[in-house]
């Protein structure tokens, strides 16, 4: 994912107090991901376990409500902005502490201050791409308002993925001006569009639910005809592992799609519901932030992050498990699923720790470069 519109004024908050907002995020998603490992047997610290009902919300929610609101805040430079990611954090904080009668609440708050701030960004930029976006940012409040009213996540969790999607699928055609789709193209993303948010609004209908799958198989392949990474993949360096980033995360984004289909919708308790909603979430959108993370800290937090090859390693860890996982819930083997779950975890604390390292090296070589003392 990336940042979005440049900055609308140098005003907002200064990033030494974007990382408090940050390190809520995270805690959505370390917490999560352990609490996801509870769900699969494993034994994780009561803090997570106690959580295992709440997987989705935090890392849905929880982490990329804070990551999403941080990242458009920063893009439009306004200071109400951030109230989106601090409440949207408060949120997670609130889940992790186990006050759910106020954390949907919370959340709910966070995600209209992020659809305030993509309509101001829509308001100063008319265009597709930034409809596309606050599209997107309605999706969050919608599904938490269900929620908060006594629907089950699973009833309302084509709105969060709509949320995610439809964010990644703005932004990736905002950067098409690289590489300009044509009128007939555009139409075309224009109706793959409509038949998700049909498909969302619908999804507890027969109908729905083959129609937001369908949608979603769409729209990973025109991002896989249109997108520049295509082209860029033949790069070298920090362009060709986005590139790989992008076109790997698409192809989840067509497996996860495909077993809804293929499975009649998102069926709770069946195996199809784990690998589809994995190989969305894990696949296609944390594929997309491995391959924007150098970009999305020096922007948010204005620290470098020099790009090295071992970035791969979290990536191939990722796909790995998640191929290890599918394959236990198409098979049977219950085996197979844990494993490949504790897989997801380590391949995400590997991102962590390679970001975290670039940040070091990315300092390092700041202080080392000349005319520094």
């Amino acid at each position: 994912m990336s940042t979005g519109p440049a900055p609308a004024q140098s005003g907002g908050l200064p990033p030494p107090w974007r990382v408090p907002l940050l390190i809520l995020g995270f805690a959505g998603l370390v917490v999560g991901s352990g609490a996801g490992l509870a769900r699969l047997g494993w034994g994780v610290p009561s803090v997570a376990a106690s959580a295992a009902a709440l997987h989705g919300p935090l890392m849905i929610c929880g982490f990329f409500g804070v990551v999403i609101s941080l990242e458009r805040a920063v893009a439009i430079g306004r200071t109400w902005a951030y109230l989106g990611p601090l409440l949207a954090g408060l949120g997670s904080a609130a889940t992790i502490a186990g006050a759910m009668a106020l954390a949907p609440w919370l959340f709910l708050a966070g995600g209209l201050v992020l659809l305030a701030a993509s309509l101001d960004i829509f308001r100063r930029q008319t265009a597709m791409f930034t409809f596309t976006l606050a599209l997107g940012a309605a999706c969050w409040p919608v599904g938490v308002a269900l929620w908060a009213a006594g629907a089950e996540v699973n009833q309302i969790v084509a709105w969060w993925l709509g949320f995610l999607v439809l964010t990644i699928a703005g932004e990736r055609l905002e950067l098409s001006r690289f590489l300009p789709p044509s009128p007939v193209a555009r139409r075309v993303f224009a109706l793959v569009m409509a038949i998700v948010v049909a498909g969302m609004a619908a999804a507890n209908r027969p109908w729905g639910a083959w129609l937001f799958p369908a949608g979603l198989l769409a729209l990973s392949a025109w991002l896989l005809k249109q997108d520049i990474a295509r082209r860029t993949v033949r790069n070298r360096g920090l362009t060709r592992f986005i590139a790989v980033c992008l076109l790997s995360g698409y192809a989840w984004l067509a497996i996860g799609a495909s077993v809804m289909l293929a499975a009649g919708g998102l069926a709770p308790g069946a195996p199809s519901y784990g690998a589809a909603m994995h190989a969305l979430t894990l696949g296609f959108v944390f594929s997309m932030v491995f391959g924007h993370a150098a970009i999305i800290f020096p922007a948010v937090l204005r620290v470098a992050v020099p790009y090295h090859p071992t970035f791969y390693v979290p990536l191939a860890l990722l796909h790995l498990s998640l191929a290890v996982r599918l394959a236990g819930d198409a098979s049977g083997q219950f085996g197979w699923t844990q494993a490949g779950g504790l897989l997801n975890a380590v391949a995400l604390a590997a991102f962590i720790a390679s970001t975290a390292s670039a940040v070091v090296r990315g300092a390092l070589a700041r202080r080392r470069a000349p005319g520094r003392s």
